[in-house]
């Protein structure tokens, strides 16, 4: 049987309570007693004291045990609860008034005789019980002399057998009868307090396991199940635990979404690639089959555009896998970087040069700003060199002839350089701008040109960046350009 929580605490704390309850019901019980015995031992500490002096054959010393022992047995039927005994000086008993066979002792300890008639000790004083072997009780004690001479203590055991046998009847009774009422009624009280303070207190754990459970059963989706809100304002660590696994659920459920996500993009572009390889590669094998079977009845001029036709398709694959790599290994964290300090305006320049052709070609004018500087950068210039080639490549597709791209470097504050790529091309809407960098990605308002694209650069740029510590932007207004961004760090 699976038992609770609140079931285990219950069933600890019941336990816990009637441990401590006997051990207060046994700890009063011989506080009790004790003081019981202190009262009676004080109210009769001189009746052997009086009784010697006022009895003939006490008083003159003992020379008769026989009417000694008569004397005892008529004082003990006149006062039930005391048992006489008279004693030598080495503490043999020689004559008391209980029956015969009933006293098992043949002595009694002194000292404590001694202590109680010296006084020199609180009261109550146990001596030894001649009728029990293991037994003490409280006594009355008074020392016996004839003339001078010490012949024996007169010893009295307050609360004899029978008075103990009969109070300890009629008491039992009594006791049973107080203590089954008063317990029933105390463990009754304090075990529905109990119950309703472990309620309470294990209730927001009971709302907690439920909502685990409940966020369990639903998948970890946290939009299929409603879980209920903590007060941060309530410090205990029960609604602590319950704002700690709210917000991890919500991390869950961001992660799990962010992998939904994920996983759809690969998806799509997976399927878009597959595409985008199967044209070329469609066109690719159509060509060179073209070629390879009606070879003998094609021209010259016919054949070298059948082959220039299958090797520009051959490139545009060969291109195409070779960024779908590119973009796996930045994924994958297989890229190293390598940081060197370097002339940023020498790799502004360099880049330009790079495209100048093309950029003639088109009719648009490219301008490095400032022409001349002397900053430092620290940075990986492989993969500068890759990101700046890639926006230059974007913004001479995307701009119009006349027009023109700025490749700017200016100073910010602190140790920062700002690197811009600025085109006066066709522009992006500003709905579409979260999206320029996601993989296969092409805004409504591209430019095509006569070649294909396989859609990645912006988001093997923004691999790049981050694998540079840091993130690169965009700006752009519809018809008028657009400007990427990013910072450096100074070497």
């Amino acid at each position: 049987m699976k038992i609770s929580l609140y079931q285990r605490l219950a069933l600890a704390l019941a336990i816990l309570f009637i441990a401590v309850g006997g051990i207060f019901f046994w700890w009063s019980h011989n506080l009790e007693q004790l003081s019981r015995n202190e009262a009676e031992q004080r109210l009769h500490i001189s009746l052997a004291e009086h009784l010697a002096a006022d009895n003939p054959l006490l008083k003159e010393g003992v020379y008769d045990h026989k009417a000694l022992k008569n004397l005892f047995h008529t004082l003990m039927i006149l006062g039930p609860s005391f048992e006489f005994y008279f004693i030598d000086t080495k503490g043999n008993i020689l004559t008391y008034s209980a029956e015969p066979g009933k006293v098992k002792r043949q002595t009694v300890d002194l000292l404590p005789l001694l202590k109680l008639i010296g006084q020199r000790q609180a009261l109550p004083i146990y001596g030894d019980d001649p009728r029990d072997l293991q037994r003490q009780k409280i006594f009355s004690a008074s020392p016996i002399y004839n003339n001078d001479n010490l012949q024996g203590y007169l010893y009295i055991i307050i609360g004899s057998q029978i008075y103990d046998s009969i109070f300890s009847g009629i008491e039992s009774n009594q006791q049973v009868t107080q203590s089954l009422g008063l317990m029933v009624g105390v463990v009754v009280f304090f075990f529905a307090v109990l119950l309703g303070l472990l309620r309470f207190l294990t209730l927001p754990l009971k709302e907690l396991t439920a909502d685990m459970r409940s966020f369990r059963q639903a998948g970890f989706e946290k939009s299929r199940v409603n879980l209920r809100s903590w007060p941060k304002a309530q410090h205990n660590e029960v609604h602590e635990l319950g704002q700690a696994f709210n917000e991890m659920a919500e991390q869950i459920n961001y992660q799990l979404v962010l992998l939904q996500n994920k996983d759809r993009q690969r998806r799509e572009l997976l399927s878009d690639l597959s595409h985008d390889l199967r044209t070329p590669l469609a066109s690719l094998q159509g060509y060179l089959e073209t070629v390879e079977l009606k070879g003998k009845e094609l021209d010259e001029e016919q054949h070298q555009m059948f082959i220039g036709i299958a090797f520009k398709n051959a490139s545009h694959l060969k291109r195409l896998v070779d960024q779908i790599f590119e973009l796996a290994h930045l994924e994958g964290g297989q890229v190293t970087v390598t940081l060197e300090s370097f002339p940023l305006c020498e790799l502004m320049h360099d880049i330009a040069a790079k495209f100048a052709f093309k950029a003639k070609d088109k009719g648009i004018t490219m301008v490095v700003d400032p022409e001349q500087c002397d900053y430092m950068v620290n940075s990986d210039i492989g993969k500068l060199e890759r990101v700046l080639s890639n926006l230059i490549e974007n913004a001479l597709r995307h701009t119009d002839k006349g027009g023109k791209i700025i490749l700017r470097a200016e100073q910010r504050e602190g140790q920062k350089l700002s690197l811009e790529v600025v085109d006066t091309g066709t522009g992006i809407k500003a709905e579409e701008l979260p999206y320029v960098f996601d993989a296969r990605y092409r805004a409504s308002n591209a430019v095509d040109d006569k070649k294909q694209h396989g859609g990645l650069g912006l988001a093997i740029c923004q691999k790049l960046m981050l694998l540079l510590q840091s993130d690169i932007s965009v700006k752009s207004k519809l018809g008028e350009g657009t400007t990427f961004s990013f910072n450096l760090s100074q070497g």
